[in-house]
């Protein structure tokens, strides 16, 4: 009995358990449930939290691209065609003012200052090599200093400020000597107030020119800069197109109307119309300012500053024994990864500019020069090697300008002749340089549009006659010209004589203007061929990365042929007066000898020409393209080179 009731107990004790042991178990399950109920809820609320938040995010990016989009066509990208006219037209209105006021300088330093034709003609190259000299230090100042607008800005203003004085000198009679008998004066009548008046406008000009020109052309090209567009180049070759035709044609107003006001109206008016012009000039360009792309001046090291030392640094290194002919390793390059090459034989003294003599002290940590006026890159060295060898043709261009120079004395000639083209209109007589230009014109035109097809066509040259065959046929045609205008000089005063005409040099001479046309023509014929042929040479022979040296060098010649013409003018009129004698250039023409100082200028021209053909038979031409190395010129644009060293 008690047994069983054991058993009984242990039975319900054992389904108890199990009971709530499957009581534990659902109550297990269920809890299990809830949690992946709940995980699953909390899971979906995250997902739905989560695609909120970045549709949130989106569409505040949406909203912020929708400002940046507005804010873009609010305030547009700078630049552009928008600005070419504030730029054109303030480089066309300074030209015009520029030229018409040097055109007809010289009869104005004879009247008012009472200066002989080759006083004044000296005075006037001199101010010629100072404008073109200054564009060389305009160019460097904006490139490295202070930037090509405030460049064009300074000079504009300081033109403006030139021409309003030297306005003054026709307004107030106390600042020349034509009316002012009571000054005391010196030896050509002019008292050194009036000179200092008159030379610090020449000189205020002279600083405009040297910053407007060389900069007012590259800072309209930073405007159509765009790598992006694939038209890019087609239109900076536009504008300059465009840019070189409004140059033409302001040259041409400047000798034309300008001219014919000062003839018609008198100096006041005549000095005042530039004045107006290049006050609009500089409101024109300043108009313009929020709308331009104005880059800032690069503080790299100047191209010129650095051949310098190139120079400078073969030069210390003059005693050095050592020749630099093959091992690559010991000259200096940079930057680093520039390709390797071996210098030139050709002036082999400058490639110690490039010998690393001590790389601890030569060298700094980055491989850079430590001093660079004691060492010098392989590339620099090169280019200056590049350089010197352009530099002997670049001299034969001299007598060209001087030539052109000389055409000062034409205005005293043309202004005693019969100038009537038509019954009721007379050229003025400074206005006949239109003439060269025209020539100049019509030669560039024929040239390129028609002679170029023929002899490409027959002798497989694309560019035609080569640029040592421009060139020689522009000092021809120079010798030329010089030749014709000694004629007719002399027929000129031939007949002035006969008509009694000697001791009266403004007296008209029975004879027409128009057999100066001729001269003129072949003179502007002359300087397209020769001028254009020169450039072009430069552009063959010199790095690419002295392209701009190419135009550069033909303004740096034009200011030492202005300077080399005054010299000369100066010497002649004193060697041909010793003696009590009358000058060659006197300002009475028909007693002096002008015919005699073209002979001179002929003579001269001649030698100049043998002086070329000499310097030529040191160039190799050939009609294969002539490869010189990777740091002179590409395959395709070196035609010429210097012939090796024997």
């Amino acid at each position: 009995m008690v047994a069983a009731i054991e058993e009984l107990k242990e039975e319900n004790l054992e389904q108890a358990i199990s009971e709530t042991t499957c009581a534990s178990d659902d109550l297990y399950k269920e809890s299990i449930e809830r949690d992946v109920l709940e995980v699953k809820v909390f899971d979906q609320s995250s997902v739905i939290s989560r695609k909120e938040q970045c549709e949130e995010e989106n569409e505040r990016d949406k909203v912020k691209m929708r400002t940046e989009i507005r804010q873009v066509e609010e305030k547009p990208r700078k630049g552009g065609l928008r600005t070419m006219p504030f730029i054109i037209v303030n480089e066309s209105f300074e030209m015009i003012a520029t030229y018409g006021l040097q055109t007809n300088m010289l009869i104005y330093l004879m009247t008012f200052y009472n200066m002989s034709a080759a006083t004044a003609t000296s005075i006037l190259g001199l101010w010629a090599a100072l404008s073109n000299g200054l564009a060389i230090v305009g160019a460097i100042v904006a490139d490295s200093y202070c930037g090509r607008f405030r460049a064009v800005a300074f000079g504009s203003i300081s033109t403006l400020i030139g021409m309003i004085v030297l306005w003054l000198t026709t307004m107030i009679p106390q600042l020349t000597s034509a009316s002012c008998s009571h000054f005391q004066h010196v030896s050509n009548g002019t008292t050194p107030i009036q000179l200092a008046v008159l030379f610090s406008s020449f000189g205020f000009m002279s600083i405009g020119a040297g910053f407007v020109r060389p900069c007012s052309i590259i800072f309209g090209a930073d405007q159509l800069e765009n790598k992006k567009n694939p038209d890019n180049q087609r239109r900076i070759a536009s504008y300059f197109n465009w840019y070189y035709v409004s140059t033409g044609i302001s040259t041409m107003l400047a000798v034309t109307v300008i001219i014919y006001i000062q003839d018609r109206y008198g100096w006041q008016v005549g000095f005042g119309i530039p004045i107006i012009l290049m006050f609009l000039s500089v409101l024109m360009f300043q108009i313009g300012s929020p709308l331009y792309i104005k880059v800032k001046a690069k503080t790299t090291e100047n191209l010129v500053i650095g051949l310098f030392q190139t120079a400078v640094a073969a030069f210390r290194k003059r005693n050095n024994t050592r020749l630099p002919l093959s091992d690559c390793d010991e000259y200096y390059r940079w930057p680093l990864e520039s390709e390797v090459f071996t210098p030139s034989m050709d002036f082999r003294w400058l490639n110690r500019a490039c010998m690393i003599e001590d790389p601890e002290r030569d060298l700094n940590l980055d491989g850079s020069a430590s001093n660079p006026w004691n060492l010098s890159s392989l590339e620099r060295v090169e280019s200056l090697k590049a350089l010197l060898r352009v530099l002997p043709m670049w001299s034969t261009g001299f007598m060209m300008s001087v030539d052109m120079g000389v055409f000062s004395f034409s205005i005293l000639q043309t202004k005693t002749m019969d100038r009537h083209m038509f019954p009721h209109f007379e050229i003025p007589a400074a206005s006949f340089t239109m003439f060269l230009l025209i020539a100049l014109t019509i030669w560039i035109i024929f040239y390129d549009r028609i002679l170029v097809p023929l002899l490409s066509k027959y002798t497989g040259r694309p560019r035609g006659l080569s640029p040592v065959t421009r060139m020689r046929i522009g000092l021809i045609v120079s010798c030329m010209s010089m030749a014709l205008s000694a004629i007719t000089e002399r027929i000129r005063r031939q007949k002035a004589i006969e008509e009694g005409h000697e001791d009266d040099p403004n007296a008209l001479v029975n004879m027409s203007a128009m057999w100066f046309v001729p001269q003129y023509a072949l003179l502007g014929m002359a300087e397209a061929a020769h001028t254009v042929g020169q450039i072009e040479f430069f552009y063959s022979l010199l790095p690419k990365s002295m392209s701009s040296f190419a135009s550069a060098m033909h303004t740096v010649g034009s200011a030492v042929s202005s300077l080399i013409g005054s010299i000369m003018v100066s010497s002649v009129d004193w060697l041909s007066s010793t003696g009590g004698k009358t000058s060659w250039l006197s300002s009475n023409i028909n007693k002096g000898h002008l015919d005699y100082h073209f002979w001179l200028l002929t003579f001269l021209s001649l030698l100049n020409l043998l002086y070329f053909l000499i310097i030529c038979r040191f160039y190799e031409t050939g009609n294969d393209e002539i490869s010189r190395s990777p740091h002179v010129a590409d395959e395709e644009e070196c035609d010429y080179r210097l012939l090796p060293e024997s």
